[in-house]
């Protein structure tokens, strides 16, 4: 199998536009059979996008929800807010990570381990050696497929694809050296090291800190140029790249999300749920039911539900492990609509006090 030099064909970017938005059990593959092993790992990296983003977003007032990663041109949610940088970035970066665990596990033909640097000196008493994962390999599909979406030539797609490279540079970012001892007995006189990726959540981790950091850019006409590339693509001129090239960067401001907006495609924070003093939650969590709730001028109400879960569980010769079914009363929280005249004022700061 041959890496592209050129965005893939127009029958695989179809199929892929369609996948950026759905489960990748629905994703049914038309185009030519010598992409398929390609675009599963794209499919399947961008499936871990949109979970790791759902989870770095369970406890905000935007969640999240899944049509927003549909990117076709009739999507209403395709302003260069600071939440599509994250979805850009959080993108690209799980379809880097996809196609470099698939290539560093011998799944493609024309990829495996990278070894550049095996035999080098790296730091005092190691070398570099070993399978390296092959960041390299990744990074450059990952730009063919997903930097092809983006088929604008303003400001826009000019912000989409530096935050696409934000995702793909996060990768690079968060990889770990691993490494092994040589010597005598074990006398680590000499170690050999290789480069492996984090897990995913590190990623997602660090692409949120980003996130909650990003710049605003005040664009015009004079800060864009024509690239004489045969994509015919708009580059950035020096104006934000390469000093920021690793943050996420947007143009407009954010809208509210806690009311419903239909023609935005936004759910507003009726009827969600938050946590109330929860065991083991950040700080950031603990305070969700005054960020989902109380600042979005709902009151938060408690549910009492019934939860079933094992308990007693004891093992049985041989070779079982049987279990009773145990009931119990759990709360539940969620944002509801106050009574009509008693809702307070709005507008509070994310680090006023609740409740």
């Amino acid at each position: 199998m041959r890496a592209w030099l050129s965005p893939p064909p127009v029958s695989v970017m179809k199929d892929l536009v369609f996948l950026f938005g759905r489960s990748v059990n629905n994703f049914l593959i038309t185009g030519p059979k010598a992409y398929l092993t390609y675009t599963t790992s794209v499919a399947l990296g961008a499936q871990i996008g949109i979970e790791e983003c759902k989870f770095q977003f369970a406890w905000e007032r935007w969640n999240c929800p899944e049509h927003a990663f549909q990117f076709s041109t009739h999507n209403r949610l395709r302003g260069a807010t600071r939440e599509t940088s994250f979805i850009h970035a959080i993108r690209s970066a799980g379809v880097v990570y996809t196609i470099t665990k698939n290539c560093s596990m011998g799944d493609f033909e024309n990829c495996g381990c990278d070894e550049s640097k095996n035999g080098k000196t790296g730091g005092h008493g190691w070398i570099w050696g070993g399978c390296s994962d092959n960041v390299d390999f990744g990074e450059k599909i990952s730009k063919l497929f997903v930097d092809s979406l983006e088929k604008g030539k303003d400001a826009r797609a000019l912000v989409n694809l530096h935050n696409n490279r934000a995702g793909r540079l996060a990768v690079r970012a968060s990889m770990k050296r691993t490494c092994k001892c040589h010597g005598i007995s074990g006398s680590c006189s000499i170690q050999t090291c290789w480069l492996q990726l984090a897990d995913f959540r590190e990623m997602g981790d660090y692409l949120k800190a980003k996130y909650d950091r990003a710049l605003k850019i005040e664009m015009d006409k004079s800060q864009l140029r024509a690239s004489n590339r045969a994509e015919g693509r708009w580059a950035p001129t020096e104006a934000f790249l390469p000093s920021a090239e690793s943050e996420l960067i947007f143009l407009e401001g954010s809208p509210d999300y806690c009311t419903r907006n239909a023609s935005l495609g936004i759910y507003g924070t009726e009827g969600r749920e938050c946590l109330q003093n929860p065991r083991s939650a950040s700080k950031w969590e603990e305070r969700s039911c005054g960020r989902l709730c109380t600042e979005c001028g709902l009151q938060v109400e408690e549910r009492r539900t019934e939860a079933v879960s094992s308990c007693d569980c004891s093992f049985q010769w041989c070779c079982t492990v049987k279990c009773s079914q145990c009931r119990r009363m759990v709360s539940r929280y969620y944002c509801t609509r106050r009574p009509t005249g008693s809702a307070p004022p709005r507008g509070r700061g994310k680090d006023s006090a609740w409740c």
